[in-house]
């Protein structure tokens, strides 16, 4: 008899900026709740008021200028910003149920992200050595457009990526972002595209279909 396909998760979509410890506390809680099948796993896009959140292989001297609120995240990854006009995408997924692979998870949300950007016009890709999502600048060599960062727990994941629609990349220079000196940050608007944070949202949601079905592919895809 064949497996009976897994319910989508709840998708939360917030029009009001959440502050980063509350989504932080949100997610754990979350995480818990996941594990212990008391809770629907959830996608939630939101954005945050501006933060600098620490990854576990974060360096001192790569915090350069801490004009905001500085939180240790406890996901992997090292500096990153977050802030207004950029979307955030929590992924809270039970892999104990979606192939328990975590390199698969993060490649196939490295994917979703891409395929999303390819949709709204904008060819993105992996780079080899160099966390995130990266693109063409607007003066020409590479430059990254969006971030990913991940922690697993009980086989739940937390936390997921961030997309520059429309932020203040000045704000980026107060870190190192991941930890990559030598390249730039950009964004849909630089790139000369206007989008409204819903429209990113309904781009994504489209596709979350095939980042599901990614999971359980192997190898993954």
């Amino acid at each position: 008899m064949a497996s009976r396909p897994l319910p989508l998760p709840e998708i939360v979509a917030e029009r009001v900026a959440v502050p980063y410890r509350a989504a932080l506390a949100e997610m754990e809680a979350r995480n818990r709740a996941i594990a212990e099948g008391g809770a629907r796993e959830l996608i939630w896009l939101l954005e945050h008021p501006p933060v600098y959140t620490a990854g576990t292989s974060t360096r001192a001297d790569e915090l350069l200028d801490p004009r905001f609120d500085v939180v240790e995240a406890g996901r992997g990854g090292r500096y990153t910003y977050h802030g207004p006009g950029q979307r955030v995408g929590y992924v809270l997924l039970d892999l104990g149920k979606r192939g328990r692979d975590v390199r698969c998870f993060v490649h196939a949300l490295e994917g979703w992200v891409i395929a999303t950007l390819a949709d709204l016009g904008v060819e993105a890709w992996r780079a080899e050595g160099r966390i995130g999502i990266w693109t063409r600048a607007p003066g020409g060599g590479e430059a990254k457009i969006g971030a990913i960062g991940v922690r697993v727990r009980r086989w739940v994941t937390m936390h997921g990526f961030s997309v520059n629609i429309a932020p203040d990349l000045t704000h980026f220079a107060g870190i190192v972002p991941c930890g990559i000196a030598e390249f730039g940050v950009t964004s849909l608007a630089e790139r000369g595209i206007a989008l409204a944070p819903d429209a990113f949202d309904k781009a994504l949601l489209a596709r979350l279909p095939l980042f599901l079905a990614a999971l359980e592919t192997a190898p993954c895809v």
